[in-house]
């Protein structure tokens, strides 16, 4: 699903599309299917995507919150943490590359110079990721969540 209404951010990039001798050997040696212009980018393939990536950066406490007919800024939002700021940046900073080579979309990101707390928006999937103080003082699950359920945290 594309960005929705309103939006003045480009939902692919082109740039960095060089093909150089490193660059297709690092996408050979990757086993991770790729998702080629051709296909459409869904929100479930996209949410999916994040989730592994967090969970291969040692993001704890994941939490995916539905948002499909309860808000039009995303599909899914996914809250995770991070132990320190250097891992809570360098989440970010891998789930942004990530998302950009396999599905071709640019994430903005905002908070990454102090990592507390940094909002990661790839579209139809808005992921924060959080150091474990500041997660429990917003208490965006709270917010979020639907009525009669409670997160996992």
């Amino acid at each position: 699903m594309a960005r929705r209404r309103g939006s003045f951010w480009p939902a692919r990039s082109t740039e960095g599309n060089d093909l150089t001798p490193e660059s297709v050997a690092a996408a050979a040696a990757d086993p991770r299917p790729r998702v080629t212009a051709t296909q459409p980018v869904t929100a479930e393939a996209l949410r999916a995507a994040v989730i592994t990536s967090l969970e291969d950066d040692k993001a704890e406490n994941i939490v995916q919150i539905d948002l499909r007919g309860r808000s039009d800024m995303a599909d899914w939002m996914v809250i995770a943490s991070g132990r320190s700021t250097r891992q809570v940046a360098a989440i970010a900073e891998k789930l942004a590359d990530r998302v950009k080579r396999d599905f071709g979309i640019i994430a903005r990101m905002e908070g990454r110079e102090t990592a507390d707390w940094v909002l990661i928006d790839a579209g139809d999937v808005i992921v924060h990721v959080f150091r474990p103080e500041v997660r429990d003082f917003y208490q965006l699950e709270k917010i979020w969540m639907p009525v009669g359920t409670t997160a996992a945290v």
